[in-house]
């Protein structure tokens, strides 16, 4: 997904109960270009995500049986970091928090504009996979372990450290400008966010930190700067 062509034409996969609302998405993304499979529930979307490779999961928090937050919470539990929409009739703030918190990429409170959902849609896509000369030149050390920009790979003695879309995107902004502090706001419209608040902000950080922070507790790398933002001090 590193071109234009290839963002516009992404397999998405919706999983909403709403019979009606499926069918109206999978209409309307199909026409912009995207290929589109729908499921009905989370025991749908798991058979299908068991099939295929996606590209983005759209999908509703609401549902009955397992919901929308333990989907994705499961999803990210079990290693799988395919980039996540999620779609509520609740968009509060703490919601909101509540989906980044368990691994959601991004969050459109309904009702919203089709024309919305696509712009994120191709937003969330252009994120995680960077163009390359937006890149960091060099893997960058954290210790044990080296993050590829290129790859949005974080490798460690371990081997590969899974990272979710939003993941990769905030340590990629950060190596990006190694050494200089970020402020929230600058993070949040590096992730493509902007609305999301200084809350989620936070939230990706602590995540992040726990994939590349010997102690997450005591940061040696991902450091929080008093009433500024957030820096990266990378080294062995």
């Amino acid at each position: 997904m590193a071109g234009e062509t290839l963002v516009d034409s992404a397999h998405l996969l919706v999983v909403d109960d709403d019979a009606r609302l499926r069918a109206l998405l999978q209409r309307f993304l199909a026409e912009q270009g995207f290929r589109v499979t729908t499921a009905a529930d989370a025991a749908a979307a798991r058979a299908a995500l068991a099939a295929v490779a996606f590209d983005l999961v759209v999908l509703d928090v609401m549902m009955p049986g397992e919901s929308g937050l333990q989907l994705v919470e499961s999803l990210r539990r079990e290693g799988n970091d395919v980039p996540v929409l999620m779609l509520t009739a609740r968009g509060g703030p703490d919601d909101r928090v509540a989906g980044f918190e368990l691994g959601a990429d991004d969050y459109l409170p309904k009702p919203f504009d089709p024309r919305e959902l696509a712009l994120r849609i191709r937003t969330i896509l252009r994120r995680v996979a960077p163009a390359p000369q937006a890149l960091p030149t060099a893997p960058v050390q954290l210790g044990m372990r080296w993050f590829d920009a290129e790859r949005s790979e974080l490798r460690g003695p371990e081997g590969t450290v899974r990272l979710t879309g939003g993941e990769a995107a905030l340590l990629i902004a950060l190596a990006r400008r190694a050494g200089e502090v970020l402020s929230r706001e600058e993070i949040a419209a590096a992730l493509g966010t902007p609305e999301a608040g200084e809350r989620a902000v936070d939230v990706q950080v602590t995540r992040l930190r726990r994939k590349i922070e010997p102690d997450p507790r005591e940061p040696r790398f991902l450091h929080t700067v008093r009433h500024r933002g957030y820096v990266l001090r990378p080294g062995p």
